[in-house]
C-alpha cells in the first residue's frame, strides 16, 4: 500500500517515469496504478492524440517500441498502456534496447499480470534503473481481512470480524471481486455503518447461517445437528456452495489445527500470528483442539484428501451430496 501511495504521489509531483512495468500475481493493484496513469497524466484535450492502449496479444515489441519513439502532438507527453502484456512474455527481453534509452516524452506502461520479469536478466535491471518496476503480490487470507478493514476504514465504515470472514471465504483472495462487493455495500449503506453478517447476507447474497465459515465452526465444535443442517443446505444449493471449496476450506482449518497442536506458545497472540488468523477466531482453535487430538486431525486430513479425489470423479461415482455427507460423518465420529 505504501509503495502504491509513493508511486501516485510522485506522479502528482510531476516525477513521472518513462516506463512503468507493473507485474505480479495480484491484478488489482496493477489495474489501480495503470488506471491512475491513464486518467491523470494527460488532460482530456491531450488524450485524443497522445494516449494509446495496446494489447499484448495483438502487438509485437517492435510495434510498441515504434509507437513509444514517436513525439507527442501539442502536449508535453504521450501515454502508451500495454494491457495483457504477459502475452508478450516470450519476447519481452527484446525491450532491453528501448529500456536502456527510453523516449523521455513517452510514458510507457506494461500491465504484466500473473507473471514476473526474471530479476537475473537484463531487462529487469535496466527498467529498474531507467523507469519503475512494481511487483503486485497476492495477499494471504489473513492479510485480505486486514485489507478489507483498511479499505472500509478509509471510507468511514467499519466491519465485524464475522462479516469479513464471510467475504474472504465466499470470494477468496481476489481483491477485485472483494472491492466490487464493498463498493456495492458502500452505495447502499450510509457512512459510519458497522457492516455486519446481516448486511452481507441481505446485500451480497451470502447466507449468514449457511456458509463454509459456519460449517467450520460447527465441525470444530462437533455440533452435529448444525453441521448436518448446513451440508443439507449446500446440497440443495450446489452452485453457490461448490464441494471443492468446502473441502479446501476444511482442509485449511485442519491443517492449521495440526499446527496449533504443535505450538509451544499457545497464548492468543502467538496462536493468531502462527496460524495467520484474526485473534477474534482463536478460541475456535482451542475448542477444536479439545475435540480433535493430533492423531484424529491427521486422520481427518486423510479423509479430506480422499473426498477431494472422489469429488473429481476419480475412483468413485458418488454424488457431491453423498461425498459431503460421508466426509462429515467420518470427521464427526
Amino acid at each position: 500500500m505504501n509503495e502504491i501511495r509513493n508511486i501516485v504521489s510522485d506522479i502528482k509531483k510531476g516525477n513521472i517515469k518513462p516506463i512503468y512495468f507493473l507485474m505480479g500475481d495480484e491484478p488489482y493493484y496493477i489495474d489501480k496504478i495503470s488506471d491512475y496513469i491513464e486518467d491523470n497524466i494527460l488532460d482530456e484535450a491531450e488524450k485524443g492524440f497522445n494516449q494509446q492502449v495496446m494489447y499484448g496479444r495483438d502487438a509485437t515489441i517492435e510495434d510498441i517500441v515504434s509507437s513509444a519513439k514517436r513525439f507527442p502532438m501539442m502536449a508535453e507527453r504521450q501515454v502508451i498502456i500495454v494491457k495483457e502484456a504477459q502475452d508478450l512474455s516470450r519476447n519481452i527481453e527484446k525491450l532491453v534496447s528501448y529500456a536502456e534509452n527510453p523516449q523521455p516524452t513517452t510514458v510507457l506502461v506494461f500491465n504484466y499480470k500473473y507473471k514476473k520479469l526474471d530479476k537475473r536478466k537484463k531487462l529487469h535491471k535496466v527498467i529498474a534503473k531507467t523507469g519503475l518496476v512494481y511487483e503486485s503480490k497476492k495477499l494471504y487470507e489473513n492479510q485480505v481481512s486486514d485489507w478489507i478493514r483498511r479499505v472500509l476504514s478509509g471510507k468511514k465504515y467499519q466491519i465485524e470480524p464475522k462479516a469479513t470472514q464471510m467475504l474472504v471465504e465466499f470470494l477468496g483472495t481476489d481483491l477485485s471481486k472483494i472491492s466490487n462487493e464493498l463498493d456495492k455495500l458502500m452505495l447502499i449503506l450510509p457512512k459510519e455503518t458497522i457492516i455486519s453478517d446481516k448486511h452481507i447476507e441481505d446485500n451480497i447474497g451470502i447466507s449468514k447461517d449457511f456458509n463454509n465459515f459456519e460449517l467450520r465452526n460447527a465441525v470444530g465444535g462437533k455440533d452435529i445437528v448444525k453441521a448436518n443442517r448446513i451440508i443439507n443446505y449446500f446440497a440443495e444449493n450446489p452452485k453457490n456452495n461448490p464441494l471443492v471449496m468446502t473441502i479446501s476450506l476444511l482442509n485449511s482449518f485442519f491443517t492449521q489445527l495440526l499446527l496449533f497442536h504443535g505450538l509451544k506458545d499457545k497464548s492468543k497472540g502467538a496462536v493468531a500470528k502462527s496460524l495467520g488468523v484474526s485473534p477474534y477466531f482463536v478460541d475456535e482453535y482451542f475448542l477444536a483442539a479439545k475435540n480433535y487430538p493430533m492423531r484424529k486431525v491427521a486422520q481427518v486430513i486423510a479423509f479430506l484428501r480422499d473426498a477431494d479425489v472422489k469429488s473429481k470423479g476419480v475412483g468413485a461415482s458418488q454424488s457431491q451430496k453423498d461425498i459431503l455427507k460421508e466426509l462429515l460423518f467420518k470427521i464427526l465420529h
